[in-house]
């Protein structure tokens, strides 16, 4: 995929937000898929529940960047998009505690790391609409990481594991290379997402 860059015209923001709305498109693929794709006959309703509202909220994100987009003279499709995503979920299709490790622990983890620099570079060409939609999704995505974390938690401790150590262990089975800094370790930290976790796989 070519690299993406915000200048002060519509086509570096136009790629930006069709990236970030391919992402969102993908995450409420995920969060329907972990709720129907794997059969834990122990999971508590709260599970299910908690990943309904994660459905509903990437919905939500996709709904405003559409709109967005349409705003600045596209649409999502009008760009190619990577398949980086779909792939992770392939590769950890067998087992929900690598889902839990690469979806939201890595992958939407990393989304609060860059976004806020996102919205940064947004707002200094003038595009506090599109800021603001960013802006929300962060918030969310908040808490996103929290659920994830939550039932990696969960899923480890019925299996008698250590998080932390399991966390290591599916990370380096599913995930190729080091975890790229620099953290967002106050987001991290209001997701309840340990420092401890992650650092020492950095790159």
């Amino acid at each position: 995929m070519p690299r993406r860059r915000i200048g002060v015209g519509v086509t570096g923001r136009l790629a930006l937000l069709h990236a970030v709305a391919h992402i969102e498109l993908n995450a409420i693929d995920l969060a329907w898929d972990i709720i129907a794709r794997f059969p834990e006959t122990d999971l508590p309703k709260e599970f299910y529940d908690e990943w309904v509202t994660v459905a509903d909220e990437e919905a939500k994100h996709f709904g405003l960047l559409s709109d967005r987009l349409s705003a600045l003279g596209g649409a999502y499709g009008d760009l190619p998009a990577h398949d980086g995503l779909w792939r992770a979920a392939e590769n950890t299709s067998g087992d929900i505690l690598a889902r839990l490790a690469i979806a939201p622990l890595l992958l939407e983890a990393r989304g609060l790391d860059v976004t806020p620099a996102m919205i940064a570079k947004l707002e200094k060409v003038g595009d506090d609409e599109s800021a603001a939609v960013l802006k929300i999704i962060y918030q969310d995505e908040v808490g996103h990481v929290a659920t994830g974390v939550r039932w990696f938690r969960w899923v480890a401790e019925s299996r008698n594991l250590d998080p932390q150590r399991a966390f290591k262990d599916m990370v380096g089975q599913y995930f190729k290379g080091g975890l790229k800094p620099p953290f967002n370790t106050q987001a991290r930290d209001a997701a309840k997402f340990p420092a401890s976790w992650y650092e020492p796989l950095s790159q």
